[in-house]
């Protein structure tokens, strides 16, 4: 089972995060959010995070 974020949690990388119940079924909605940067509200209490999809960002040269 992947680790569930509480909101205001520092994300520990950027991409997309699908929102979780308190028992940990996706609730169908997503957020972005960037590495070090808090974690959104959610809609109810006893939600939380789990990363979805993380972005792996390619240098150009």
């Amino acid at each position: 089972m992947p680790k569930v974020m509480k909101p205001g949690q520092k994300a520990p990388t950027s991409g997309i995060y699908d929102m979780v119940g308190p028992r940990g079924g996706r609730t169908g909605e997503q957020v972005v959010s960037t590495h070090n940067k808090p974690l959104p509200p959610t809609q109810k209490p006893g939600q939380g995070y789990t990363v979805a999809k993380p972005v792996h960002h390619q240098h150009k040269k």
